[in-house]
């Protein structure tokens, strides 16, 4: 793991977000540098492991995609702090890229590169889960759910093509004209993983998420009337 410069002088500018698995802030170094900080030190205990658990597994894939562009990078993992660079821009909810297809066609690009690194994302269709970076360029963050392997085979691949599925859900949204006939047999055609996510997974998460932890989960739905 990489260990970011003067991280023990470093001063919080901003909270952006606090839950039940730790306060994430954007941070300034003793130098300038502003980078994004998840720490776990407050945590509530019963709820420790887990948090350490998915801090842990979002270090394990931003290790992966070192040295890519428009992800994060990582910059220190102690345990109970995980650092990493901050990218300027706003999640796809806040910055809609209508009819943008020169972002949707960087965000395939951007996904491919994950995939031919071995890691699936596994949590993208949460909105906020993609930048819009203030060029336009879209951006991945929060790999907190991402999965590593090999990416020739067959559990990777299907990883793979649902990470896809959700970017075309978002490029439907956001750009339904420019979807391809092959882009439109992806999203119809759901795979036994999702299926069976939506049977028995997915109302737990809901109880757990949303009754239990109290939290707010933007899933990717794009605006509401």
């Amino acid at each position: 793991m990489r260990h970011h410069h003067a991280t023990d002088t470093a001063t919080e500018t901003q909270a952006l977000k606090s839950d039940s698995f730790g306060r994430i802030s954007l941070m300034r170094d003793a130098r300038g540098m502003l980078f994004v900080r998840r720490d776990l030190r407050h945590v509530p205990l019963w709820l420790r492991l887990p948090a350490w658990w998915l801090a842990r597994r979002e270090a394990r894939g931003l290790d992966a995609v070192a040295g890519m562009q428009d992800v994060p990078q990582l910059l220190a993992w102690d345990g109970r702090r995980l650092d990493r660079s901050y990218m300027s821009g706003a999640a796809m909810y806040q910055r809609p890229p209508h009819g943008d297809l020169a972002y949707f066609r960087r965000a395939r690009r951007l996904l491919q590169g994950l995939h031919r690194r071995g890691v699936a994302h596994n949590d993208l269709a949460k909105e906020a889960n993609w930048l819009v970076l203030d060029d336009g360029r879209p951006a991945i963050i929060d790999f907190q759910l991402a999965v590593r392997g090999d990416p020739r085979s067959r559990w990777m691949r299907l990883l793979a093509r649902e990470d896809l599925r959700h970017l075309l859900k978002h490029k439907r949204m956001y750009c339904r004209a420019e979807l391809t006939p092959v882009e439109k047999r992806v999203l119809k055609r759901t795979s036994w993983l999702r299926d069976l996510w939506f049977r028995t997974g997915k109302p737990v998460y809901r109880v757990v998420t949303r009754k239990i932890l109290k939290w707010e989960d933007n899933e990717g739905q794009g605006p509401k009337p």
